[in-house]
């Protein structure tokens, strides 16, 4: 039975094609005064996940990184950060093919965002900032509670 599943190329497929980093910038408008601050800095982290169709059961997912470092309400640093990937999904049910791009995806791709986003941020002069784990099961139910809610209001 599995011979001819595979023969017909109805068995399930999940192929990583590519792992690339899409953008990745660094400002730092308030530079070199802004370093003379002895100020903790106030963070914040804003994450974004976007899937794009490329063709029949090929997807690019992204994951965007915003990180916006402030001292006394001056910005000392904002780095965005976008890392992308391709993705073949193929023969998946119709309701297994969203989890896989709105978790499976951004998991595979989080490390290589983090990775990307720390280095820069060194690299810029400032202490490293690491982007603690993310649970993206819970990103995608949360988004799915948000998509029902909007299109409940809409009727």
């Amino acid at each position: 039975m599995a011979d001819a599943v595979a023969a017909n190329g109805t068995e399930p497929t999940f192929n990583i094609q590519r792992i690339y980093l899409k953008d990745l910038s660094l400002e730092q408008p308030n530079s070199p005064q802004i370093f003379l601050e002895a100020t903790s800095p106030e963070v914040d982290i804003n994450l974004g996940i976007e899937q794009t169709q490329l063709g029949e059961g090929v997807f690019e997912v992204a994951i965007t990184g915003t990180i916006t470092a402030k001292v006394s309400g001056k910005t000392l640093f904002l780095v965005e950060g976008k890392q992308a990937g391709i993705f073949e999904v193929r023969n998946f049910p119709a309701e297994q093919v969203g989890p896989i791009l709105g978790v499976n995806c951004p998991q595979i791709l989080f490390p290589y965002l983090r990775a990307q986003i720390s280095d820069i941020i060194v690299r810029g002069g400032f202490p490293p900032v690491v982007l603690n784990e993310i649970n993206f099961q819970g990103v995608y139910a949360a988004q799915l509670e948000q998509n029902a809610a909007s299109t409940t209001t809409k009727q």
